[in-house]
């Protein structure tokens, strides 16, 4: 593969995943507004969110299989180019219901875009050389996590929310035409099997396994739907029934791939005990990362009186740190192997929180600053390693699948976070006295990084380990 399609594949990677990652950052500044100019509910609102999130989570793996039967490439134009015109939609949209329906658009386009950009990604790359691209893609995550709120307040004072939703479209539209247009040339004397993407699916006769979509697609619905919910009080009888019907969804889910001939999950990928593990791994410290913000952010506001903003910039060393650390992780990825990287950089998640769950009104902005800064660095080498492992251990024709259950980690996770911490605070009674949950809800996720440490033990052990054989079908 060539250099320049090398770089394009990267460059509509790290893209693709800043759009995604920009858009659900700008959203929390302009809901407020949002909600005024359009004369909608906080619920109707709340639906902006939450809609987007259940269509995405539940569709990531079969999108993922997409590529890998149809091509990563189309799957990704499709993607980037649907998201765009869904975000030109809510730019121009008149009322709350049209924005409901075009973020949900966005959530089924985003599902589409996210596994393609890995997927991507693992056909142009060796495996051994896939560790800075995957470390650039999440440093931009970064960067547009920590710009977002900045760039959408800013667009939002100046020309009103619906410019923070027009801000997507050309970068899509231009990466999206860019993709399609750039094709690599064919050259069977110089092909080169490890960075060629593999073959679609298609051509073997492999059929997509709907069934099997439909009932991970409920389980994950239901999931999402009941922790985004679990918060909220008197919902007690409402999320024991969630929690049952995710389950009943499961199994049947886990008993119809077990049976089918063609699964939607091969028993290639989860059956490898590195990538079963780094998934895991993603889950627990994504779930950390979102909780400790939700928690220091309430801490910032309502303890020590901070207005956004400064509760803004007192984080900020935590999208620093991410940032700056995902290159540096990657180097030490191939000198260090998965396994030590991974249980470092959840140990730094787990010293982060704990940081954090020490402060008082007594803390300054050094204590602050340290505690984000460390668990922003943890958490960018979590998603650096674990990422890699998942997208290099699993079989290259399955790279799509791989990023679907990559990115429904990466969903699940913070979703599970502020649901905990939410909960967490309530049970303390923050209400009556604020501030008071804060060391014991940071202390519970400082033991969910620990529970992290363990889960890397499964992770290769040295650079360059193949990956385990699979155990069993799903």
């Amino acid at each position: 593969m060539s250099v320049s399609h090398r770089r394009i594949t990267l460059a509509g990677s790290v893209v693709g995943a800043g759009i995604v990652a920009l858009d659900g950052t700008v959203l929390t500044i302009v809901q407020p507004t949002m909600q005024r100019d359009l004369h909608a509910s906080f619920e109707q609102v709340q639906w902006t969110s939450t809609g987007y999130l259940i269509a995405v989570a539940s569709l990531l793996v079969f999108a993922g299989r997409l590529g890998d039967r149809y091509g990563h490439r189309q799957v990704f134009v499709a993607g980037i180019l649907g998201f765009g015109a869904a975000s030109a939609g809510i730019g121009l949209a008149s009322d709350i219901g049209w924005v409901i329906a075009l973020r949900v658009a966005q959530g089924v386009f985003g599902a589409l875009l996210q596994p393609a950009t890995l997927g991507m990604l693992r056909a142009a790359f060796p495996p051994d050389r896939l560790g800075m691209p995957i470390a650039l893609r999440t440093s931009v995550i970064g960067v547009a996590a920590a710009a977002g709120p900045l760039a959408g307040g800013a667009l939002a004072a100046q020309f009103g929310w619906r410019a923070v939703f027009l801000l997507n479209v050309v970068p899509a539209l231009t990466i999206g035409l860019l993709v399609l247009a750039v094709r690599e040339p064919v050259d069977s004397e110089s092909a080169d099997p490890v960075s060629t993407d593999p073959e679609p699916a298609a051509a073997s006769g492999a059929r997509l396994d709907l069934a099997g979509a439909c009932l991970l697609a409920v389980t994950l619905v239901c999931l999402v739907h009941t922790l985004v919910g679990m918060p909220e009080a008197g919902r007690a009888a409402a999320t024991a029934v969630g929690f049952a019907a995710t389950v009943i969804a499961g199994v049947a889910f886990v008993r119809h791939e077990r049976r089918t001939r063609c699964p939607l999950v091969p028993p290639e990928v989860l059956g490898s005990a590195a990538v079963a593990s780094a998934l895991g791994i993603l889950v627990a410290g994504s779930a950390v990362l979102f909780g400790a913000l939700f928690t220091g952010t309430y801490f910032l506001q309502d303890v020590l009186g901070l207005d956004p903003f400064r509760s803004a910039l007192r984080a900020l060393p935590g999208a620093v740190a991410m940032v700056l650390g995902a290159p540096v992780c990657a180097v030490l990825l191939r000198r260090c192997a998965p396994r030590r990287t991974a249980a470092v950089a959840m140990g730094l998640l787990a010293v982060g929180a704990l940081e954090l769950s020490g402060l008082d009104r007594a803390s300054g902005a050094v204590a602050i600053g340290t505690g984000f800064f460390l668990v922003g660095a943890g958490f960018g080498a979590v998603m650096v390693t674990a990422t890699a492992v998942v997208v290099r251990h699993a079989p290259a024709e399955h790279a799509g699948v791989a990023g679907g259950l990559q990115q429904t980690a990466m969903n699940i996770g913070p979703t599970l976070g502020v649901a905990a911490a939410t909960t967490l605070t309530a049970l303390a009674g923050a209400a009556e006295v604020p501030g008071s949950a804060t060391a014991p809800t940071l202390t519970v996720l400082a033991a969910v990084a620990a529970v992290g440490v363990l889960l890397t033990a499964a992770l290769p052990g040295r650079t360059g380990t193949a990956s385990p054989r699979p155990r069993a079908t799903v």
